[in-house]
């Protein structure tokens, strides 16, 4: 998780972009970076440095027999009442590849982020959702039925950079933005050093033109905007899943525990997601087996049978982001506001992101835990991103 970057920092930028690449692409590949990377990152390095470090090893199960339905007056307190889940069987059969969640009330959000406060009671209703990521396989059918090109595929669209000039833009080839480590410990402050904007770079291409997807078409779709997700999802018959589904999902029925999980990092002293260890972003030493992305399902699924809602990679959701959204929310199956406002970037709205990547370390990016949020461009795209669907129960007859 980044800061935001001052005017200085851009400058900066947009000078080692240009030594690279040259001319006035160099600075547009700068901004373009910013325009990605300071959206992706929902909960800043600074963030980090407020944070409490994770709760003792007790995994605290919920069911609806274990609760009594009180609105405790203080969240964090242990005596607290674990809000009702409900325990009703799916509706229909199972859409292929989607597992029921069967809704309920939840504490929503982690104090420990300012954009993710305060943590508020919300009810969902019982939705399907995808067990797992989209996978590229997946993503393939999609795009072979329809001939559907992705954000990253197409070129720069002048309304995503209203300050240069359209001529300029036109020598720009698609390009996407790609995690590229740098060869030893850097500033954790200036995301530049460990992003880079690629030509060539897409899903099909995930670090570059001439990588391939081949062998990986079990791991998950990337380089994926909000559009091209929606665009899969209308395609799928589904839809992206709320904020407040997604979380609600994510914590697999455990009540405010740490991780998706339980509050165990490593129950058994085994990883349970695809993050990162060893010092980022130089060095990961893979002690999860992974040094990218995953193949969906490698890591054991949550409460609800869901996979990977943790690490891997970031998943984009129906929502608009707004940083205050949770003091004025409704309490049941909050949509999201009307519009975008980040004040960081006041000027680009931004959709929510959920579940951190494969580039979350404790050191500096502790975003793969279920209350904590990420927001993005909805039509910027990068080398971490992708997504899942949900569905809707259809209505008795």
């Amino acid at each position: 998780m980044s800061q935001t970057p001052n005017d200085k920092n851009h400058r900066k930028s947009a000078r080692r972009t240009d030594r690279a690449s040259g001319g006035s692409a160099g600075w547009i590949w700068a901004a373009a970076i910013v325009l990605v990377v300071v959206g992706v990152f929902g909960v800043r390095y600074w963030q980090l440095q407020a944070a409490s470090s994770s709760a003792g090893d007790a995994q605290v199960a919920v069911g609806a027999n274990s609760a009594s339905g009180d609105e405790p007056a203080d969240p964090s307190t242990a005596q607290s009442s674990a809000p009702p889940l409900s325990d009703a069987p799916a509706p229909e059969p199972a859409p292929q590849g989607m597992v029921w969640v069967p809704g309920g009330t939840f504490w929503m959000g982690n104090n420990e982020y300012p954009d993710s406060v305060p943590e508020h009671l919300v009810e969902v209703d019982g939705f399907w959702m995808d067990e797992h990521e989209v996978t590229n396989a997946e993503f393939a059918k999609f795009v072979e039925a329809t001939g559907y090109r992705t954000v990253a595929e197409l070129p720069l669209d002048p309304k995503d950079f209203p300050t240069v000039p359209p001529e300029q833009l036109g020598g720009i080839k698609p390009s996407s933005v790609v995690f590229t480590p740098p060869p030893g410990p850097v500033p954790l402050d200036d995301h530049l050093q460990w992003w880079q904007m690629i030509e060539g770079a897409d899903w099909r291409h995930p670090t570059g033109p001439d990588s391939s997807i081949e062998g990986l078409e079990d791991h998950p779709v990337v380089h994926i905007a909000w559009r091209d997700a929606k665009a899969y999802a209308d395609w799928a018959g589904k839809r992206l899943p709320t904020e407040a589904e997604w979380e609600f999902a994510a914590r697999g029925g455990l009540d405010r525990a740490e991780y998706c999980w339980g509050n165990s990092l490593r129950p058994g002293a085994q990883w349970q997601a695809n993050i990162w260890q060893g010092r980022f972003p130089s060095q990961n030493t893979e002690d999860d087996g992974f040094h990218h992305t995953a193949p969906v399902g490698k890591f054991a699924a949550n409460g609800y049978g869901l996979h990977d809602m943790s690490g891997n990679v970031w998943e984009w959701c129906a929502d608009w982001y707004q940083p205050n959204y949770y003091d004025k929310s409704p309490k049941k199956n909050p949509p999201g506001p009307d519009s975008s406002f980040d004040p960081q970037e006041p000027g680009i709205p931004k959709r929510v992101q959920r579940g951190g990547s494969f580039m979350c370390a404790d050191s500096y990016c502790r975003a793969y835990r279920p209350g904590a949020r990420g927001k993005g461009d909805p039509s910027s795209a990068a080398g971490h991103i992708g997504f899942r669907c949900a569905k809707s129960a259809q209505p008795a007859k």
